[in-house]
Order: C-alpha cells, then structure tokens, then sequence
C-alpha cells in the first residue's frame, strides 16, 4: 500500500518571502477595486439561447 504524499502547509512567513522576493526581482502589484475582476476578457459573455432551437 502506498502513501499519499503530505501536502505542504504554506505559512505566513513562506508568503511574505515570496512576497518580497516577486517585488526584488521587478514585479508589481496592482490594486484591483472591490466587485472589479482583476481578469482580462477576451471574449464577451457566452449565453445560451434554448428557445432559439
């Protein structure tokens, strides 16, 4: 029987360091306002029609 492997726990700290580390290399964050997605559409709204058949 194997064992499922343990899933590692990211902490506090692990998120801050790689926090810290995206902004040292050049990244940025972008403030996104509330109710706003922070996705890019490339397409419009795909709606389906069941009368149209």
């Amino acid at each position: 029987m194997s064992k499922k492997p343990i899933k590692e726990t990211i902490t506090t700290a692990a998120i801050e360091e790689q926090t810290a580390a995206f902004l040292k290399s050049g990244g940025a964050v972008e403030y996104v306002v509330k109710g706003k997605s922070g996705q890019l559409v490339s397409a419009g709204p795909k709606q389906i029609n069941l009368k149209s058949r």
